[in-house]
């Protein structure tokens, strides 16, 4: 799984409350609508943690699939957090920026694909030698269900 696209959450800087209903949706039986809207919600205040080392960026490919990541996906990616196992990442090997979930084993470190078609990625101790870095730590993913999901950011569409 590959990065297209990059972009700050200082890019994306407006503020825009939008109605949150408090009860929930049903995803089996339906159940009586409630007329109220109890609170105002903010996305970029509920998936950025820190504006200034939050970024965005648009994934390729499907070996993270297992995890609910899709190739045309967007990831809310932040620099400012520690890294710790059991974490989605977006790393930079060999030059490349991919995405996968870090995790340790018997002392070693992997950057594991969530789908069997790839292979899991074994980091040497001393990681310059493989030119690998770990650029951030996903926070959020943005999945869209329509064909066209984030053309107001001219980012290229599924």
């Amino acid at each position: 799984m590959q990065i297209s696209f990059i972009f700050s959450s200082a890019e994306i800087s407006t503020q825009l409350e939008l109605s949150l209903f408090c009860s929930k949706i049903s995803a089996g039986f339906p159940s009586p609508a409630e007329d109220a809207i109890e609170v105002s919600l903010d996305l970029n205040n509920l998936v950025v943690a820190h504006p200034s080392s939050t970024f965005f960026v648009r994934v390729e490919g499907e070996s993270m699939s297992g995890a609910g990541i899709l190739s045309g996906d967007m990831l809310v990616v932040d620099r400012s957090i520690t890294p710790k196992s059991g974490d989605i990442v977006v790393a930079i090997l060999e030059g490349e920026f991919t995405v996968k979930r870090w995790l340790k084993r018997n002392q070693s470190w992997f950057l594991i694909p969530e789908n069997n078609a790839f292979s899991e990625i074994k980091i040497c101790p001393n990681a310059s030698e493989q030119n690998f870095e770990i650029w951030g730590v996903v926070t959020y993913a943005v999945h869209c269900l329509r064909s066209s999901p984030f053309e107001n950011y001219n980012v290229c569409s599924r």
